[in-house]
């Protein structure tokens, strides 16, 4: 991949947005950030990362939303990307049960006019945000991208599904390479406070209880964001080709006939919640009040991701465990917070 054309990086105020944004343009490249910087969460978090981004002699910010059809349509018509990293949507699985229509205007209409945004300048990959929120129902573990996905537990996974089948009728229809990525709760400094560490570790510095769903049960697969950057920088050199060995009469998920791959993106082990807690009391030095409560509406009880088709196609392999993972974060709050 070259450094002279523009690579656009959509949600580029949010957590992955910035990492990613920050380690193209320290790689070389030129970026073309985009964001509506909405109010889900603390505007100025937002507005501090762009200040690093801004920093940059190659980075350009454009404010705009993804629902904006005319002005999405002139902002690729003006530009000829040679990636476009979509990782703007609407997030959190528990906010779609209030706001859902947030959801359809951003992750469906949104996806939409980046998928004819590409369509039109035939950007040469189109690289997007899934999520491990897919699995939904499944229960089979680790998750893996030749498991069925029919079975989401909330509208945000179900937009992510969707986003998948529409990327790859565009892959199908015009050929247009598309991969999408199916991240695993991803953490570390600049993170989401929608996250639970972000959350955790303001109301124990506050000496406020926390909220522990599942009782602490349930198991994520915490993946640091350093080997999720990694990974996606791999990913937007391998620009998928259709799978000569697809059969349509016993179809893979994972894979098509067209330009179309997906993968996912983890730390490739579970983690109980409650150890995530210990590790983070021990970096903080301070005991947790927890309120143990159950397990939330469309919450899965476990996420595991089976990496190894990231692995063979573009070497991936996630290095940071959560002992190192949290202590950095755990460094980075106290630092920008001043506590």
């Amino acid at each position: 991949m070259t450094a002279k054309l523009p690579i656009l990086v959509t949600g580029v105020a949010g957590f992955i947005g910035f990492h990613l944004a920050r380690r193209l343009l320290d790689d070389g490249h030129t970026v073309l950030g985009l964001d509506n910087l909405n109010d889900y969460y603390d505007v100025s978090l937002k507005e501090a990362r762009l200040a690093l981004l801004r920093n940059h002699a190659r980075f350009e910010f454009v404010k705009l939303d993804l629902g904006n059809r005319l002005a999405m349509d002139s902002l690729f018509a003006g530009n000829s990307f040679q990636r476009v990293v979509h990782l703007a949507a609407q997030a959190g699985v528990r906010y779609s049960l209030v706001n859902p229509h947030a959801y359809v205007d951003s992750n469906l209409v949104g996806f939409l006019h980046i998928l004819e945004g590409c369509r039109a300048r035939s950007v040469p990959h189109l690289v997007y945000a899934s999520s491990s929120s897919v699995y939904g129902a499944n229960t089979s573990m680790p998750f893996s991208v030749h498991h069925n996905v029919d079975h989401p537990l909330s509208l945000y996974a179900a937009t992510k599904k969707a986003n998948e089948l529409m990327a790859h009728t565009y892959a199908h229809l015009y050929g247009l390479p598309c991969t999408g990525l199916r991240f695993f709760t991803v953490y570390g400094p600049w993170g989401r406070p929608d996250m639970a560490l972000f959350a955790f570790t303001r109301k124990i510095l506050a000496g406020e209880p926390i909220d522990v769903y599942n009782y602490g049960r349930h198991r994520r697969d915490f993946t640091y964001i350093d080997d999720i950057v990694e990974g996606v920088a791999r990913v937007m050199d391998r620009i998928p080709a259709p799978d000569p060995g697809w059969d349509s009469e016993r179809p893979n998920p994972g894979t098509s006939s067209a330009p179309w791959r997906v993968y996912n993106i983890g730390n490739h082990t579970a983690v109980e919640l409650e150890r995530y807690i210990q590790v983070l009391e021990q970096c903080l030095g301070r005991t947790a009040e927890r309120r143990l409560l159950p397990m939330q509406p469309g919450d899965v009880p476990d996420t595991w991701a089976d990496i190894s088709a990231l692995e063979a196609d573009v070497g991936y392999a996630p290095s940071t465990p959560i002992e190192t993972g949290v202590k950095r974060f755990v460094e980075w709050y106290r630092e920008y917070y001043k506590v």
